[in-house]
């Protein structure tokens, strides 16, 4: 079988780790970035061709479209009459009103790239939760600080937030109602977020560019038991009380999940997806979810 050709719209700090993971999986990669000096680099690095926009870039069996924020509606616009399955890099825009629009135009063709929901330690979490090993559950924790923001064009509420909704949303099913969320000031370098249905766990978020130390971790608790992603690059969870009726002894305490990173698994199952196989976990439905709630979360905190 030939290799799968994919249009990869941006090269920058994140783009070139797409490229370099769809590369190391298989496929073609026809790159679309503005700077001169980007579209050197994706020469260098093996582009099959390169182009100085999305419009521009030749057809191809996918589109991921990981430009700023700011210009995801736009690219995928740019692609939709190439009626072919596009995955956006998180949030899927910045504004509820263009996410409508993108979901009403092609929903069933456009996916979110949520890595965090192919994370192995949150995989296991989910399943445990879904399959009712830790009782009844009572909430959901997590924790995304850190310092600095690298992304000019949104606060860090829009890039950290997502992550934390889409755990929720891969643990839950769904994604909850906003109820509550406070920031410390206007600036959206932070945010508290509290999510929560009727006869649903409580969902806490903590997301924050200005602590001094990195720190990821999601904590699901039970009626039974309670199980944790203590960091993002840990190959193991930690579990406590009871869980699938068995109680938790200190032998029994980690529990391995594998090392496999996200992205490169993310992108594994949209080259799948492109061969015939399964959608990728987040549709442009949990994507427009995610935009949704975020907006009413800052609305709620006071952010712009």
């Amino acid at each position: 079988m030939s290799a799968p050709s994919v249009g990869l719209v941006g090269f920058g700090r994140w783009g070139r780790l797409i490229f370099r993971d769809l590369r190391a999986l298989g496929a073609e990669v026809h790159v679309a970035v503005p700077s001169a000096t980007s579209r050197a680099a994706a020469v260098e690095a093996g582009a099959r061709s390169v182009v100085a926009s999305a419009a521009e870039l030749p057809d191809a069996d996918g589109y991921v479209v990981a430009p700023v924020t700011v210009r995801h509606a736009e690219c995928v616009r740019a692609l939709l009459p190439r009626g072919r399955p596009m995955f956006v890099e998180k949030p899927l825009t910045a504004d509820p009103a263009s996410a409508v629009e993108l979901v009403a135009a092609a929903g069933e063709r456009i996916f979110v790239m949520d890595k965090w929901r192919y994370h192995p330690g949150v995989v296991e979490l989910a399943r445990l939760a879904r399959t009712g090993a830790f009782g009844p559950l009572r909430s959901i924790t997590s924790h995304r600080l850190g310092w600095g923001n690298p992304h000019r064009d949104v606060d860090a509420v829009w890039i950290l937030l997502p992550h934390d909704l889409s755990i929720a949303t891969e643990i839950l099913g769904r994604l909850p109602e906003p109820r509550f969320a406070a920031a410390a000031d206007p600036s959206g370098d932070g945010l508290l977020a509290v999510l929560r249905d009727d006869d649903g766990p409580l969902v806490t978020c903590e997301v924050s560019a200005t602590h001094p130390v990195n720190r990821r971790t999601v904590v699901v608790v039970g009626e039974h038991g309670s199980g944790q992603l203590a960091d993002s690059w840990d190959d193991r969870i930690l579990l406590a009380g009871t869980v699938d009726g068995v109680e938790i002894t200190p032998e029994t305490r980690e529990r391995a999940v594998g090392a496999e990173l996200p992205l490169a698994a993310e992108l594994r199952a949209f080259l799948a997806h492109l061969a015939g196989g399964p959608p990728p976990r987040s549709s442009a439905a949990d994507g427009l979810a995610v935009v949704r709630a975020i907006a009413a979360l800052r609305t709620m905190a006071g952010l712009p």
